[in-house]
């Protein structure tokens, strides 16, 4: 999956990152590759990546940053999962499908900002 980075403009794969070397290897007899779409937006002074379908969200000083600990945080929250047996049934309740050796989330049809207006 290819994204836009807003502030460099370069485009970059996003939504998978290898995580090798670091001892999944041993605990996993194969891998399979967990598509997701990535939002951030600044919260005060950190800004905030958050994992769609996964639910899964982190933070950090920069936009790279926020996006580096939430692809780590993806990761563990994934490689938990298939270590619990749950992985299969959480990808499925989130929408995924299994498709080619490869979960494939959902396709959105569109991410929009919508505003409600609340008499208080």
């Amino acid at each position: 999956m290819m994204s836009k980075d807003a502030e460099s403009g370069n485009d970059e794969p996003r939504g998978h990152e290898e995580h090798e070397g670091e001892g999944e290897e041993d605990n996993m007899s194969e891998t399979v590759k967990v598509e997701y779409m990535v939002q951030i937006w600044k919260e005060g002074d950190q800004f905030v990546a958050h994992a769609m379908p996964l639910d899964v969200m982190s933070s950090g000083p920069t936009p790279e940053e926020a996006r580096k600990a939430l692809d780590e945080a993806v990761h563990l929250f994934l490689v938990t999962a298939a270590d619990m047996g749950t992985l299969e049934q959480i990808l499925q309740e989130a929408g995924y499908e299994f498709q080619e050796e490869n979960w494939v989330g959902p396709a959105w049809v569109a991410i929009e900002r919508h505003s409600a207006v609340v008499g208080l």
